[in-house]
């Protein structure tokens, strides 16, 4: 999914940004399984909409960052839905071999049991393989 420069800004300025951020909610377009939560500005947003590729505002880093551009596991935006409040968003996307950068399909790869985390999916790939 890609819309144009003008269609995309339409859409970010009908969202709420609180302090300067949505959340963001990627889940696999066919299981709608949750993948990964993380934040977006206007920016990431905006390049979201306009590639078709998921954008994120990295906290920690500080600064805008492509899902996949060091991994290659790449997100491709399907669908878009907006809360009623404006400030949040779940994106249904192809998610190319994992989402989570410790090797899991989903980062929700931990359940709580029995008052324990427990590991429910098994690693897709060695973080140290792909990150160095």
């Amino acid at each position: 999914m890609k819309l144009t420069p003008l269609k995309a800004r339409e859409v970010v300025k009908a969202l709420n940004f609180r302090d300067g951020f949505v959340t963001a909610v990627a889940r696999d377009f066919k299981t709608k399984q949750v993948l990964m939560v993380a934040h977006q500005t206007k920016q990431a947003v905006l390049k979201t909409l306009t590639t078709g590729m998921m954008h994120y505002w990295s906290r920690l880093r500080r600064k805008l960052w492509l899902k996949g551009e060091q991994s290659k596991h790449y997100q491709r935006v399907r669908d878009v839905w907006v809360d009623c409040d404006g400030d949040a968003l779940v994106f249904d996307v192809e998610q190319v071999c994992a989402a989570c950068h410790e090797g899991y399909r989903s980062c929700f790869y931990r359940k709580v049991r029995r008052g324990r985390l427990t590991r429910v999916l098994k690693r897709k790939f060695k973080p140290e393989d792909v990150y160095g």
